[in-house]
């Protein structure tokens, strides 16, 4: 993709010199669609802590049996979340075009913000209930890949009903994600970051990753957040167990 134009020379502004530089149009329908659901939408975030130490090992021992497919921390919260998608179903709904009716959706498709060059995009996993661990590994990672390449096709933006928004190693200790529509929810991930912990009356160090968890409001509650934010945290902290 070509660089975008800019003005050849700067304009100014009664301040100073400025240049101006278009959207493109993936960002310019995501920005409406954005602004469209966060003036619409309820948001309300639920912040949780999860102890990732024994799944980073867990990644490790399989990233060295396996280096040509390394897997990063997002497949483990991708499988969590899938998980507490089918024990708490209320999270993989949306709201019928009335506003009277939950339509609860009997699949899980995760959708995962993904980076292009023309702006951010949420490319969606399809029957990711039926996908072992390495398989969420390989499809995030050949998502996000020719995401960055700007390949992905228009089905593979279609259909997810449950996003995750993850800033991998880019830092932050947590965010409040905006809901993609239809979805009533979306969940955002942090880098996960040596912290001193209580362990059985120690202190030792362990791993924790920040959850940021954005609902509907019209159709969950504190009481739901909370619940699967706790469900994602313990099995992340049991290795998925």
């Amino acid at each position: 993709m070509t660089a975008p134009d800019v003005a050849d020379a700067p304009e100014d502004d009664g301040f100073g010199p400025v240049t101006y530089e278009p959207l493109s149009r993936i960002q310019q329908i995501g920005g409406a669609r954005l602004h469209a659901a966060w003036t619409a939408i309820p948001h309300v975030t639920h912040f949780e802590e999860a102890d990732v130490t024994t799944v980073d090992a867990e990644r490790m021992r399989l990233n060295e049996d396996n280096p040509d497919r390394r897997l990063t921390l997002l497949a483990w919260v991708a499988r969590a979340s899938v998980l507490a998608l089918q024990v708490f179903p209320r999270f993989c709904a949306s709201l019928d075009t009335d506003g009277r009716r939950l339509v609860l959706k009997r699949y899980q498709n995760l959708g995962i913000a993904v980076e292009t060059p023309a702006g951010l995009v949420v490319a969606a996993i399809h029957h990711a209930a039926s996908m072992t661990l390495q398989q969420l590994g390989v499809a995030i990672s050949d998502l996000a890949a020719r995401g960055r390449e700007g390949k992905l096709k228009p089905t593979e933006m279609e259909g997810s009903c449950f996003t995750i928004s993850s800033l991998g190693g880019l830092g932050g200790t947590g965010f409040t994600p905006i809901i993609n529509p239809p979805e009533v929810a979306i969940l955002g991930i942090c880098p996960a970051r040596l912290r001193p912990a209580c362990v059985a009356g120690k202190v030792e160090p362990r791993l924790i990753m920040p959850l940021s968890l954005s609902y509907d409001h019209r159709v969950l509650n504190g009481a739901d957040a909370a619940r699967f934010c706790a469900f994602l945290r313990d099995r992340l902290a049991s290795g998925l167990k």
